[in-house]
């Protein structure tokens, strides 16, 4: 999909959770990523307990630790992007807010990760309320599914509000995708400059995917790392690019356990021996 040149491999940090399934987290994010063409640095904010079916626990790593992590990266590599899945808690979300205020040019992913696919809940109301006043603000693209969005937004009564008191808390973009909404099509808006910017619809799915947020961050983060423009009228965009990249993942899906099928994010792999 993406021509590469060895030369220059661009470097992206995710900061998440460890998926011990694989399925989403960090796991999640390096396959997109080397998928894509960049070089993955994982830093790890939360150790979790689950499988295909739900998240059973989730232990954050200390906000010291994650810092420390991410610094000892940034002092080493030139990192392109980040993106942010699991935080794990709301110290955590303060020492991330350091992090992108200490480089205010590397362009953020948001992947607000509340709720596990199973029902288990990943985000208190103190995490919450840190991401609405200080990541927020920091945020290029924020990519929340419908539910996120309405979590994130109580105060709003549709959708479009949603995306309009978060586009006011600071994000410079917000990406609302449709998967939890009823509708024949999957329905993704994407929002900017105070106004509805494009609408993409893609076939639906017959399954449920553990990991489909997470890859989809992950490949916009990668393809702004690459360089692609975040969004234009054609589908070479990092916002187009990334929703086909991950429509075409899902439609290659595996199950591999009980629950959830999961993204087959190395889909070109199986089919030819190049590149995609």
């Amino acid at each position: 999909m993406i021509p590469v040149n060895p030369a220059f491999i661009p470097v992206v940090m995710t900061l998440a959770g460890n998926d011990p399934s694989g399925g989403a987290g960090l796991c999640a994010d390096i396959e997109t990523l080397v998928s894509l063409g960049c070089h993955p640095a994982p830093v790890v904010t939360a150790l979790t307990v689950q499988d295909t079916h739900n998240v059973k626990a989730l232990l954050p790593v200390a906000s010291k630790l994650v810092l420390a992590q991410a610094n000892a990266v940034l002092n080493d590599m030139p990192v392109a992007a980040f993106k942010i899945g699991v935080i794990g808690s709301a110290e955590n979300a303060a020492a991330l807010h350091t992090l992108l205020t200490a480089h205010p040019r590397i362009p953020v992913v948001l992947d607000p990760v509340l709720t596990a696919g199973g029902g288990t809940e990943l985000a208190n109301k103190g995490l919450i309320e840190a991401v609405q006043t200080l990541l927020l603000p920091l945020t290029t693209v924020l990519t929340p599914n419908s539910i996120e969005a309405r979590r994130l937004a109580p105060e709003a009564d549709t959708l479009n509000a949603c995306a309009m008191a978060l586009l006011a808390r600071g994000c410079q973009y917000v990406l609302i995708t449709g998967g939890h909404e009823p509708s024949d099509e999957v329905t993704n808006n994407l929002y900017g400059n105070n106004r509805l910017l494009d609408t993409f619809r893609w076939p639906r799915l017959p399954d449920s995917y553990h990991g489909s947020g997470c890859t989809l961050a992950a490949a916009i983060a990668a393809l702004l790392a690459q360089g692609h423009e975040l969004h234009s009228s054609t589908p070479l965009s990092a916002l187009h690019k990334a929703q086909d990249y991950t429509w075409r993942s899902l439609e290659a899906g595996y199950r591999a356990g009980g629950g959830q099928r999961l993204p087959n994010r190395l889909f070109w792999a199986a089919t030819r021996g190049d590149r995609p």
